[in-house]
């Protein structure tokens, strides 16, 4: 689905059904240098389950014209003028990583148009290594390489998806290699910097859920607590043998956190 957001281009998958605007929203936000490709399974489960969904395309990222925004503060705002755009109502808000904290800011200033939150792979507070940072502003390869090698689950780098052959952490370092040609470095900048997560968490209202793995080395679940204990009406759940990168590591097991959550919410909005 292509539309406007700031005179500009916007991009957004809607899993396979078009859009309707009477239906409560699902709004997916994607970290750091990827693209919505990373919601894929998640997306089209929900697009045909009484759901129209919107897996955006941050500015300067997949096809959304750039330039890409400079503070999360900022992404959140932008999804909030996006959902605008596509004439969404109500929303439940869903990111990972840097995206969960545009999807915490986001949902936040929606007040009670805000259905529900969910944040996978976060922590309040996301320090990048200074190393991580140069490589990336760089446009060094061994960026992406550092990013797979921490963001998946040690089960899936030798292997362990249930379909055979399948190469899964190839498949997240090739969507972070588009974005290392454009705007990892600038979205490694605004996670690094962003220090809002507790006081944006105690504006939510709605119910949220933090997901979490218990093998993320990027994002570990304990380090979550904080977030959790700001938010009103905040709980969490951690999945087994899994990384930061779940929703394409554990799309099955993410897919079904998601959808446990949101039973019945957003039933009834628009009708």
């Amino acid at each position: 689905m292509r539309f406007v957001v700031d005179g500009k281009d916007a991009f957004a998958s809607t899993g396979g059904r078009p859009f309707d605007p009477t239906k409560p929203a699902l709004v997916c936000v994607h970290g750091a240098g990827m693209d919505h490709t990373v919601w894929a399974m998640q997306t089209r489960y929900f697009a045909h389950h009484g759901w129209s969904v919107l897996a955006l395309d941050l500015p300067g990222h997949g096809g959304s014209a750039g330039p890409a925004l400079a503070t999360v503060e900022d992404m959140g705002a932008w999804v909030c003028r996006a959902l605008q755009g596509a004439g969404a109502r109500r929303s439940a808000f869903v990111g990972h990583s840097m995206g969960a904290l545009a999807a915490l800011e986001a949902a936040a200033g929606s007040g009670d148009s805000a259905l529900a939150l969910l944040m996978l792979g976060v922590v309040p507070t996301m320090a990048v290594h200074p190393d991580l940072q140069a490589a990336a502003d760089a446009g060094n390869h061994r960026a992406v390489e550092t990013m797979i090698g921490w963001g998946f689950g040690r089960p899936m780098q030798i292997g362990g998806n249930r379909a055979p052959g399948s190469w899964v952490s190839g498949a997240g370092l090739r969507v972070l290699e588009r974005g290392l040609a454009g705007p990892l470095g600038s979205d490694l900048r605004a996670s690094n910097a962003y220090a809002g997560a507790l006081a944006a968490a105690a504006r939510v209202t709605c119910p949220t859920l933090v997901i979490a793995g218990d093998d993320d080395r990027m994002t570990p679940a304990r380090q979550a607590a904080p977030l959790v204990q700001a938010l009103p009406n905040g709980r969490t759940i951690t999945l087994p043998r899994t990384g930061h990168m779940m929703s394409i590591e554990r799309p099955d097991e993410t897919l079904d956190a998601m959808r446990d959550f949101l039973a019945g919410i957003g039933q009834g909005v628009g009708q």
